[in-house]
């Protein structure tokens, strides 16, 4: 059986998962771009999601808005279809997951807003490059995420919980991951939480919302940052008509450099 190796350029995970030659968890995927996240709303609750994303920097960064009925995102990954390009889309309908789907052209409308946020996959390599391991690579798995009691500021129709991320890290690495993460503000930034996952109202750290559980070894802290995936559980909590993301872990890989968006 062949081994797919992982795309290594943004061209190239464009043009292959929009040909169904390779889709995956993108972690890894392009290393030294910018991951993103995905959001995409009817232009009638578009303003009330991009006041909802000013008011929750952490979770939701903007790193483009793509006007209503374009599908290029020509700010941060010209050549790139957004209805294409991302392995695998989530479709919400008055809070009801209703599909996962490989492309967005037969459901695409001209009144559809995408907003592409930051994502925590884009200081992964600024983690590895200050030797912090990453399980979710090690085991070939999701990155783990979980609902947390954390209130978002609510904008318009839009409020909810925090989703967050999670990585082991060993106690003599947690303050160089704060300092590494902390220089990536447009793509989640510093931790939110380190240690008892219970204080952020995650009953068990075994079985993530989204995404897989992970091993944390001895010597370890669970290290929480803000997700991208929030915009999912605000879908869940205030059942807007058609929202419409991408799936936990299959993210859209920009073309703009991690270095660019690094604060020195």
């Amino acid at each position: 059986m062949a081994i797919q190796t992982l795309p290594q350029t943004p061209q190239e995970a464009w043009k292959k998962i929009r040909t169904g030659d390779w889709r995956g968890v993108t972690s890894g995927v392009a290393p030294g771009y910018v991951q993103a996240n995905l959001a995409i709303l009817p232009m009638a609750l578009a303003f009330d999601f991009l006041l909802f994303c000013q008011r929750n920097p952490r979770p939701c960064p903007i790193l483009e808005v793509i006007e209503a009925g374009e599908v290029e995102p020509r700010l941060t990954a010209p050549g790139a279809d957004i209805r294409t390009d991302i392995p695998y889309y989530r479709v919400y309908e008055n809070g009801e997951l209703t599909g996962e789907v490989d492309s967005l052209k037969e459901i695409w409308r001209d009144d559809l807003v995408s907003f592409l946020l930051g994502c925590s996959f884009s200081f992964e390599s600024a983690l590895s490059e200050a030797g912090i391991s990453l399980r979710h690579q090690e085991m070939n798995c999701n990155v783990p995420m979980y609902v947390t009691n954390i209130a978002t500021n609510s904008a318009g129709v839009f409020s909810g919980p925090m989703v967050v991320s999670m990585r082991p890290v060993r106690h003599d690495k947690i303050v160089r991951a704060v300092q590494v993460t902390s220089r990536f503000p447009a793509t989640h930034g510093a931790p939110v939480h380190i240690g008892d996952p219970s204080v952020i109202g995650i009953e068990n750290i075994d079985r993530p919302d989204f995404g897989d559980g992970v091993e944390i070894r001895p010597g370890e802290e669970p290290v929480f940052w803000a997700c991208g995936v929030t915009p999912q559980a605000v879908a869940l909590n205030c059942k807007p008509p058609l929202m419409i993301t991408h799936a936990p872990g299959h993210m859209f890989v920009t073309a703009q450099r991690d270095a660019d968006y690094a604060v020195l």
